[in-house]
C-alpha cells in the first residue's frame, strides 16, 4: 500500500545511518506550522547528536546533504532551523507523484498494515439485557465498532463481542418486573418500569403462569433479539454473543475459582472466599464467594475473562462506562492471576454521554423507564449524525450531544460539513465523462505541467496524512482522530476549490486532469474516512 510520508521519513533514516549513526527513537516527520518553513519538518539531527557528539545544527547540515542528494529532484531545498530542525522543501514533482501513487491504491488508500498483524477480541456495549439499549450505551456502540473498523484497516484481524448479563439479580427483577405486568400490576420497587416492560410481557404467551426462571430467559432472549436489531440498524454486527447464564450453568464459575485455588491466589476467611488480588496491586482483596455460597459478579467476571484468555488473543478490549474505573485493577489482578500476560487485557472507560436540546440537558434513568433509547435517537436524527457525535470526541471525555445541531443542515453541523463535501466532489466528478475521470487518475501526474497553488499542495499533504491517521487512531485506540482529519480534509478540499478552477482549469492555465485527479482521490479519502465512522458519504445531498 502507498505511504508516500513513511517512504519519506524512511529516506531521512537511511541519510542518518550514512552518517554513521541511528537515532535511540524513530525521528518524527511532521507538517510545520507555517508555510514558509517547508512542507515537513524533521527532528532527527536532535536524535543523532549525542552520539554523533556533534551540536544539533551541524548534524542538521550534514544530514541535510545527505538527504538532499539522495532525494534528487523529488526535494526544492533542506533549511536548517531553529536548535537544529530539519525543514524539507518538496517539489511539485514529489506531491503529484505522491498522488498518483495514493490513487493507484485505489480505495485502499490508507490502508496500511502493521509489521505484525494481532488477533483483537474488543467486547463492547454489554449493556444488561433488561432493557433497549439507551443513549449512553450507544456511545459504546459507536466508539466500539468505529475501533474496530480501524483495527481492521490498519491490518489486525478483529472480533467483536457483547457480553450478555442474563443471570444473578437484575434478571431476577426484570422477570419479577414482566410477570407484574403480565398480571395489570405495576413492577415492584426495585422493578424495572417503561412501557418497553408491558410489551414484552405481553409477547410472552402465559407469562403470569412461568415460573421464574424461565420467564426470566425468554425476557431476556426477546431483549437480547431486540438489542441484535438495533445495533444492526446502528451498522454494528457482533460476530459473538457470550452469554452468563451459560458460564454459570456450565460450571465454569467454579471451574475458575478453582483453578485460581490452584495456584495459590484463594483463601477462606469468615466463611468467604477470597481472592488475593493485593498481590497484583489491586488496593483490596475481593470476594468470589459469599458466606452464604453465591458467588459475586466478580467470579462470573473471571471465568468469562479467562474463556477470552482461552482463546488466545494478542490482545483482548473491554469498553466499559464511566462508573467502572474501579474494576480496571481487579480485573487485570484475576487476568495475571490466572496466568495471563496484563498488557494483553486492555480498558477504556467511557465517559457519560448527555442529550442537550434547547440549551437543556435531559436526565436518564433505565430502572425507571426515563430514558431515551438508540432506537429514538436513530429516528430523530439519522444513524449517520448519531455514530458522528457520539464519536467525535476522546472517549474519557463528557460528551454532550447538541440534537438542534444534530439535525440541522448547515455547515456547522460536522458531519453535514463532511459529507456535503463529499458530495461536492462527486458532483463535480459526474460533470464530465466517467471514462474521463479514470484516464485522469491513471495519468502521469508527475509529469503535468501545472504549477502547484499552495491550496493544492495542502489538499495533497492532507489527503497522503491518512494512512498515519489510521495507524495512529489505532495504537491510541481514538476514533475521534478520524473525525478531526476528516474534518480537515474537507477543509483543505474546500480552499482548494475556492482557489482552483476544475471544469475548465485550462482558462486559467491549470491542467484540467490533474484537479480531476485530485478531487477523486480527496474524495476517496472522505469516503474511507467516514466507513471507518460508520458514517455514509453520499454522492449527492
Amino acid at each position: 500500500m502507498a505511504d508516500p510520508v513513511k517512504e519519506l521519513g524512511e529516506a531521512v533514516l537511511a541519510a542518518a545511518a550514512e552518517l554513521g549513526a541511528t537515532p535511540k527513537k524513530r525521528p518524527t516527520l511532521e507538517r510545520p506550522p507555517q508555510a514558509d518553513l517547508g512542507d515537513y519538518s524533521s527532528n532527527a539531527a536532535m536524535l543523532l547528536a549525542g552520539a554523533l557528539k556533534s551540536p544539533p545544527r551541524e548534524v542538521a547540515e550534514r544530514l541535510g546533504e545527505k538527504l538532499a542528494g539522495a532525494l534528487g529532484d523529488a526535494v526544492e531545498r533542506v533549511e536548517v532551523a531553529g536548535p537544529g530542525f530539519l525543514n524539507l522543501h518538496l517539489s511539485d514533482r514529489w506531491l503529484k507523484a505522491a498522488a498518483a501513487a495514493a490513487l493507484a491504491d485505489g480505495d485502499r488508500f490508507g490502508r496500511t498494515a502493521y509489521e505484525v498483524s494481532e488477533r483483537v477480541l474488543v467486547e463492547f456495549v454489554s449493556a444488561n439485557p433488561t432493557g433497549p439499549i439507551t443513549v449512553a450505551a450507544a456511545r459504546h456502540a459507536a466508539y466500539g465498532d468505529s475501533l474496530c473498523r480501524i483495527l481492521e484497516a490498519a491490518g489486525d484481524e478483529v472480533e467483536r463481542e457483547y457480553y450478555v448479563n442474563d443471570y444473578g439479580g437484575q434478571v431476577q427483577r426484570f422477570a419479577a418486573s414482566l410477570r407484574a405486568r403480565a398480571l395489570g400490576q405495576e413492577p415492584p420497587e426495585d422493578g424495572y418500569r417503561g412501557d418497553y416492560v408491558a410489551e414484552v410481557a405481553a409477547r410472552i404467551d402465559g407469562a403470569a403462569e412461568l415460573d421464574d426462571d424461565e420467564l426470566a430467559k425468554r425476557g431476556v432472549a426477546l431483549m437480547v433479539d431486540a438489542v441484535r436489531a438495533t445495533l444492526e440498524r446502528f451498522g454494528v454486527e457482533m460476530d459473538r454473543f457470550s452469554s452468563e447464564r451459560a458460564l454459570q450453568e456450565g460450571g465454569a464459575v467454579d471451574e475458575a475459582i478453582e483453578r485460581l485455588a490452584e495456584r495459590g491466589h484463594v483463601y477462606e476467611q469468615d466463611g468467604a472466599t477470597w481472592l488475593r488480588t493485593t498481590d497484583y496491586g489491586d488496593d483490596k482483596d475481593r470476594v468470589l464467594r459469599r458466606s452464604n455460597g453465591e458467588k459475586t459478579y466478580f467470579a462470573a467476571d473471571i471465568a468469562y475473562h479467562e474463556d477470552k484468555r482461552e482463546r488466545a488473543y494478542d490482545h483482548a478490549i473491554d469498553i466499559l462506562g464511566a462508573d467502572h474505573h474501579g474494576y480496571v485493577g481487579r480485573m487485570k489482578a484475576a487476568w495475571e492471576a490466572l496466568g495471563g500476560n496484563p498488557e494483553r487485557l486492555e480498558y477504556v472507560i467511557m465517559q457519560l454521554v448527555n442529550l442537550v436540546e434547547g440549551g437543556e440537558r435531559a436526565q436518564m434513568s433505565k430502572r425507571e423507564g426515563q430514558f431515551v433509547t438508540l432506537d429514538a435517537l436513530v429516528d430523530d436524527i439519522g444513524v449517520d449524525a448519531t455514530r458522528w457525535f457520539l464519536v467525535q470526541r476522546s472517549p474519557d471525555t463528557a460528551l454532550d450531544l447538541d440534537l438542534d445541531l444534530a439535525r440541522s443542515h448547515s455547515q456547522d453541523n460536522p458531519v453535514y460539513y463532511v459529507q456535503y463535501a463529499h458530495a461536492r466532489i462527486a458532483s463535480i466528478l459526474r460533470r464530465v465523462d466517467a471514462e474521463r475521470v479514470a484516464a485522469a487518475v491513471a495519468g502521469d501526474l508527475a509529469a503535468s505541467p501545472e504549477a502547484l497553488h499552495p491550496s493544492a499542495r495542502d489538499l495533497i499533504k492532507k489527503l497522503l496524512e491518512l494512512p498515519e491517521e489510521i495507524r495512529v487512531a489505532a495504537e491510541r485506540r481514538a476514533p475521534h482522530r478520524i473525525a478531526a482529519d476528516a474534518t480537515e480534509v474537507a477543509q483543505a478540499f474546500t480552499a482548494f476549490y475556492r482557489d482552483c478552477k476544475v471544469i475548465g482549469a485550462a482558462e486559467e492555465g491549470g491542467d484540467e486532469d490533474l484537479r480531476l485527479a485530485l478531487c477523486e482521490l480527496a474524495r476517496r479519502t472522505l469516503a474511507s474516512s467516514l466507513d471507518l465512522l460508520g458514517v455514509s458519504a453520499p454522492d449527492r445531498m
